[in-house]
């Protein structure tokens, strides 16, 4: 994937909810092309990925 397509990606991501309230795009102007591959790669398994309960929320839902 080139680097623009990378960034175009990247943008997508940063308007999903997710991400609205994050910025994970200014980053991106300091890493490499593979450093920038791995950092799209991460936000789409952030996005896939339902979130894990904290240790917190676990106990209550067992209360």
């Amino acid at each position: 994937m080139t680097r623009l397509a990378l960034l175009e990606r990247l943008k997508e991501l940063q308007r999903m909810p997710k991400f609205q309230s994050r910025d994970i795009s200014t980053i991106s102007a300091c890493l490499s092309k593979e450093a920038l591959a791995k950092h799209v790669e991460l936000c789409e398994e952030a996005v896939s990925t339902p979130p894990r309960p904290t240790p917190h929320e676990s106990r209550s839902n067992h209360a």
